[in-house]
């Protein structure tokens, strides 16, 4: 199994972990992933590593359709792309949820399914240079004709010549939205994937393949999963740090009828924890919030503990069926350790 490092998105202050995605590239890490919700944006953090590193892949995880066109997204990705020297980007894309869409980005919901089936097609296209970019999709189109149109858009080609095989993964966790992902990217971004999933999520993958048409399989498709890391001798005092960050998005990153997170834990059996982190939360109770994750939860979605535990706990990821693994954490000893365990040196 690939190793990569996620170190999400800065909080308040601009925080890129320069040494740590060194130290992971030394180590034989393949690629790093950065994240955006309303705040730092993924793709710039990239440019900054690029300039610091030589070979680690540099993965978005990811943009959110509502940020930027596909034009926008494919152009950014080819550039950092390019700078980097070629065949080190991925584009991972996501749609995040209404909240941040509507409320952040003034974007309309609208159809998310048909919205990511638009913009990797038209994402392609721009990629392979074939012709001026035309697209007639349910969600987008090019060129634009719609109310506020003055008639004059001219299809265009990119003046830069891309990378044509930059890869596009997406990340998708229900039923309809997997089979999308298996059918039309070359890899997956897993919401809600622990050990033993693959039972739930292997069907509407090889129903994706099967639509693709074109003999797709696994063996053709990247599975990038993550997992929380945390070293520390003290399992409880290292699951309690990752509460907080479970209470935010199952009770509050996203709405009481819509929360994507909330969601996944509900699917995973965790149902009336669920409901009732989303209650305190909502009602502003944050901490009594995070006293109701149930350690099991944390512990099911992450690695945490002193290092045996760790490596003798990966294995179960080691055999999940994903054949890449995100380490979430900027602990350095959590890096050297999941070296160990995926026996990268």
């Amino acid at each position: 199994m690939k190793l990569g490092l996620a170190i999400g998105y800065s909080r308040a202050h601009l925080d890129i972990p320069v040494k740590l995605v060194q130290r992971a590239e030394e180590l034989g890490y393949d690629s790093v992933w950065t994240a955006e919700a309303y705040g730092s944006d993924a793709v710039t953090p990239l440019a900054f590593l690029a300039a610091h590193t030589s070979r680690i892949k540099l993965g978005t995880g990811i943009m959110q359709l509502a940020a930027r066109t596909p034009a926008n997204a494919a152009m950014s990705a080819a550039t950092v792309d390019a700078m980097a020297g070629g065949s080190r980007f991925i584009a991972g894309l996501g749609v995040s949820g209404p909240q941040i869409v509507e409320g952040w980005y003034g974007q309309p919901w609208g159809k998310p399914y048909w919205r990511m089936r638009d913009y990797v097609a038209i994402m392609r296209k721009i990629f392979a240079r074939e012709a001026p970019v035309t697209h007639d999709g349910r969600e987008i189109a090019l060129p634009y004709i719609g109310p506020g149109s003055v008639g004059l858009a001219k299809p265009l080609k990119s003046i830069l010549h891309m990378n044509p095989d930059i890869p596009i993964y997406l990340a998708t966790g229900n039923e309809s939205t997997v089979k999308l992902t298996a059918e039309i990217a070359d890899g997956w971004l897993p919401m809600g994937f622990v050990p033993g999933a693959m039972e739930e999520f292997r069907p509407w993958l090889e129903e994706g393949f099967r639509r693709a048409g074109n003999g797709k399989s696994l063996k053709d498709f990247a599975i990038q999963a993550s997992v929380h890391v945390e070293v520390d001798n003290d399992v409880k005092a290292a699951l309690a740090r990752l509460k907080p960050e479970v209470a935010l998005y199952v009770g509050g990153m996203g709405h009481k009828t819509k929360n994507f997170h909330n969601d996944i834990m509900v699917r995973r059996g965790f149902g009336d924890a669920a409901q009732r982190i989303q209650e305190l939360y909502l009602a502003g109770r944050k901490d009594e919030a995070i006293a109701a994750v149930p350690d099991e939860w944390v512990d099911l979605k992450s690695l945490v503990g002193p290092a045996a535990r760790i490596r003798e706990r990966y294995r179960a990821w080691e055999d999940c069926g994903a054949d890449s693994l995100s380490v979430r954490s900027r602990q350095p000893e959590a890096i050297e350790v999941m070296a160990q365990a995926a026996r990268l040196n």
